[in-house]
Order: C-alpha cells, then sequence, then structure tokens
C-alpha cells in the first residue's frame, strides 16, 4: 500500500464546523469581536467565515449525532489563532474595548508562545497566540513587550 493514501493523504484541515446552540448570537460575537466577513450562509441553518486558509463554519445543534448541549461553564472546543507578537496585546485590548471576558490576559509562556484566551457566548475557549523566542518564555521573560510599551 502506498504510505501517502487514505489517512496518510492528510496535508491540511480545510474547515472546523462549530456546532451551536444560537447560531445568531454566535454569529454576531464572531462577526464584531473578530471582524470576520461571513463568507457563506444559509439562514437559521448555517454560517461560514474565511480565517486566513481555514474556512470556519457555525451550525446549529440538531443532528441525532450531534449529541445534547455542552452544559453551562463547559468548554466544548478550543480554537487557536495565530498573530504576530505584538498583536496578542492588541487582541487583549481590543477584548476589553468590546467588553469581552478575558480568561486569561496575555502571557509568555514556556511552551514559546504569548496567549491570551477568552471563551465565546457557548463557553468555547478561544486562544490568540504568538511564537516567541524561547528567551521570552515565562520561566525566563526578557521585558521584550514591555520595552514595545505593549
Amino acid at each position: 500500500m502506498n504510505e501517502n493514501t487514505g489517512f496518510n493523504a492528510i496535508r491540511s484541515m480545510d474547515y472546523v464546523i462549530v456546532l451551536c446552540d444560537d447560531l445568531e448570537k454566535m454569529e454576531q460575537f464572531y462577526s464584531d469581536t473578530f471582524g470576520f466577513q461571513v463568507e457563506d450562509r444559509e439562514p437559521g441553518r448555517w454560517v461560514g467565515f474565511r480565517v486566513g486558509t481555514l474556512f470556519l463554519g457555525l451550525r446549529p445543534r440538531g443532528r441525532a449525532y450531534d449529541g445534547p448541549a455542552i452544559p453551562d461553564e463547559s468548554a466544548a472546543i478550543q480554537l487557536s489563532f495565530r498573530v504576530p507578537p505584538a498583536d496578542v496585546d492588541v487582541a487583549y485590548q481590543t477584548l476589553q474595548e468590546k467588553g469581552v471576558e478575558v480568561i486569561e490576559a496575555p502571557t509568555n509562556q514556556d511552551w514559546c508562545h504569548r496567549t491570551l484566551f477568552f471563551t465565546d457566548p457557548e463557553n468555547n475557549i478561544i486562544e490568540i497566540f504568538a511564537d516567541i523566542h524561547p528567551q521570552d518564555t515565562a520561566s525566563k521573560p526578557s521585558g521584550v513587550h514591555k520595552l514595545q510599551g505593549i
């Protein structure tokens, strides 16, 4: 069997579908918070955004195999979006201006990411992150972000 067939032929992820209990509220959040433009819509059934090369779709929970709604205060998924390092802090400022509750402010992590965490209206975890140099990790902060006035 060829090594590049079947599952071994996968080279990228093309789209992610987020199951929603309130499609309109979720569409408004992703449009207003991120500024994502709707690329595809079927009212009451589907909303899709283009995020770089990935298609992010929202659809109501309702198919037999979707299962029950996620309990309040529980996350179903985590979506992570990469930005340049300074933009993690810009995103944080934007969230504050829009009144979005942040669950973890910008932090330099030991795994060489600067991260920001918040949730969407249905408690899915959203991460904004940037790759950072190992010298900027939490265990050995360099102060670079402070020097940039961010």
